[in-house]
This record gives C-alpha cells, sequence and structure tokens, in this order.
C-alpha cells in the first residue's frame, strides 16, 4: 500500500465516512491539533519514568487517538470509533489530586520555566489549551461529544499540574512572576 494518494493535492480531505472537507476546516484543525498535542505526550513520555505519570500519560495519548477518530468523524457517520467515558476524565482528576498532595499552595503565577523537562509540560499544557478552543468553536459549529471539551479541559489541568510536580521531583524552585508595577 502507498503511503501517498494524491487525493489532497488540491487542499481537500475525506472525513470518516467518506465527506471530503477542507483542509483548513475548523474540524481538520482541531483533530490536527489533538495530533500536535499527542506528539508533544510523547516528548513527555520519553521523559517521564515516574510510576505515577508513565502510565498516564501512555493512557492520555490511547485517548487523544480516540478524540481524534471521533473529531475525524463526519456528523451522522455510520462508522463505529472508539469512545471516550467519565472515567477517562476521572483518571485524568485522580491523576491531579494524586500530584496535587506533594505541592506547595500556589500562591502567585509561574513561568513555564525552571528545567527542560517542565517547560515541556507547560508547552504540551499551550497546545492542549488550543485544541481546546478550536473544539469548543467546532462545536458552536457541529454539536460534538462534550466529553471531549471535558477531557481535554481537564488534560490541561493535569499537565499544568504535571509542570508543577515534575520542577518538585527535580528540586527544581518554580519561578514566580513577578509583574513590574
Amino acid at each position: 500500500m502507498k503511503i501517498y494518494t494524491k487525493k489532497g493535492d488540491k487542499g481537500e480531505t475525506s472525513l470518516i465516512g467518506g465527506d471530503r472537507v477542507k483542509k483548513h476546516n475548523i474540524r481538520i484543525e482541531s483533530y490536527g491539533t489533538i495530533d500536535e498535542l499527542n506528539s508533544y505526550i510523547g516528548i513527555l513520555r520519553s521523559f517521564t519514568a515516574d510510576i505515577i505519570n508513565a502510565p498516564v500519560l501512555a493512557e492520555v495519548q490511547d485517548r487523544l487517538f480516540t478524540i481524534g477518530s471521533l473529531l475525524a468523524s463526519a456528523p451522522g457517520s455510520k462508522m463505529i470509533v472508539p469512545d471516550l467515558l467519565p472515567e477517562d476524565i476521572s483518571l485524568l482528576e485522580k491523576s491531579i489530586d494524586t500530584m496535587h498532595l506533594e505541592l506547595p499552595e500556589l500562591k502567585s503565577f509561574i513561568l513555564p520555566a525552571g528545567s527542560l523537562e517542565v517547560a515541556h509540560c507547560h508547552v504540551a499544557r499551550c497546545i492542549c489549551r488550543r485544541a481546546e478552543r478550536l473544539i469548543v468553536h467546532l462545536n458552536e459549529e457541529q454539536e460534538i461529544e462534550p466529553e471531549i471539551i471535558q477531557y481535554i479541559n481537564r488534560l490541561s489541568d493535569y499537565l499544568f499540574v504535571l509542570g508543577r510536580y515534575t520542577a518538585k521531583k527535580q528540586g527544581v524552585s518554580e519561578v514566580s512572576w513577578r509583574p513590574r508595577v
């Protein structure tokens, strides 16, 4: 099987179910950003060996593939795609709560700095927030499963706390934002 089909050479692509749309369609932007986020989570996994977060990040990558397939499906498509469950959101919440127990109270905004690994957590968080904005926009045009927005919102919280947790585990001080006044 060839990897190239030439079907997208004129700026269109197919959704699951066969509908053709422009490559700049908000649905394509949404699942493309989820794909970018998934790739970035792969970078985080290469840094993270701790027993709490390594399996969570593996699960996140799987769920992001699920979300990508849901977003890539044409409205009304009869194709069977994986589903996102409330338990997937609960896993993130439990992971956040577990890490949060070890963290000091947050008393100021923090800068995305401290170590390479911490900065990567924050870049992933930013990509996640962009995905969330695109998905919310898509939802205004075509209703999508509410669990998708909930999951992505919770994932950005998880990535923020993961950055803080990573700094703590590395013994790196968080960099507080000190605005000029």
